[in-house]
């Protein structure tokens, strides 16, 4: 296999006195689809934050495109830009949707506002929203409030190439929503991996099965700071491991400890 885009070896963090990612080692390849999975409180959110940079682990090295990162992301440049979609969109509640997807663009280009905007609507005609750069994030629908939030991550600065993610990096992105609404984005995730101007490369933390199925090729499972189980989503149905077994069982009965 080929040299991996992003390669973590032996991760830890900790908490206080409670031990998060112990060890970890974790490969991202170009092009991939990399589900990461296990129970609540397994250190899911925490390893995408290190991806990102925008956490440091205790211990541990982190390679982008096989260059070690040396402190967080506002220390160094990656050789690859990663962008982040957060579980609960994290957009700017007194900004405009036009606003909050070219916030970086506004920030930190020489663009003139009308380029801006038509970068911006390219990116919501990608995510299905045409026609809503004047609304702000409380007049949209929580799927709507995503779709944006998957926008502003896809965001490419055409005066700095390097600026375009190559990977984005899922935090749950269809909790909180209803079946019909993490279908559709579901089917979003997927086709902006095939489209131009989208992202091939992703990784995605979820719990929903059907988002798990729909968007993942390879699956890491966490589970007491440690990577438990690895494999393809069709190997979902087939390994005996018990804690995957319980996993998508729903089972109170197994080696994952029910919390209260």
């Amino acid at each position: 296999m080929t040299e991996p885009l992003i390669e973590l070896k032996g991760i830890s963090k900790s908490f206080g006195d409670t031990v998060v990612l112990d060890e970890v080692d974790l490969k991202i390849y170009q092009g991939e689809a990399l589900g990461i999975i296990g129970p609540s409180g397994t250190g899911k959110s925490t390893i995408l934050r290190i991806i990102s940079g925008l956490l440091a682990p205790d211990a541990g090295e982190i390679y982008i495109q096989g260059q070690k990162r040396l402190g967080l992301v506002e220390d160094a440049v990656d050789p690859i830009a990663i962008g982040m979609v957060f579980q609960q969109a994290a957009l700017f509640d007194s900004l405009t949707v036009e606003e909050n997807v070219g916030f970086v663009l506004f920030q930190h280009s020489k663009l003139p506002r009308h380029i801006i905007r038509e970068l911006v609507n390219q990116k919501l005609e990608m995510v299905g929203l045409p026609r809503i750069g004047d609304r702000y994030p409380s007049q949209l629908s929580g799927g709507m409030r995503k779709r944006v939030s998957f926008a502003r991550a896809i965001m490419s600065n055409p005066e700095n190439s390097e600026d375009t993610p190559e990977v984005l990096l899922y935090d749950e992105p269809t909790a909180g929503l209803d079946p019909i609404a993490s279908t559709v984005i579901e089917d979003l995730i997927r086709q902006l991996q095939c489209q131009d101007g989208g992202c091939g490369t992703y990784a995605i933390v979820t719990h929903q099965d059907s988002t798990i199925r729909r968007t993942a090729s390879r699956i890491v499972c966490l589970y007491r700071g440690k990577v438990q189980w690895e494999g393809s989503v069709r190997e979902i149905d087939t390994t005996e491991n018990p804690l995957i077994r319980q996993f998508f069982s729903g089972s109170v009965e197994g080696p994952i400890q029910v919390i209260g």
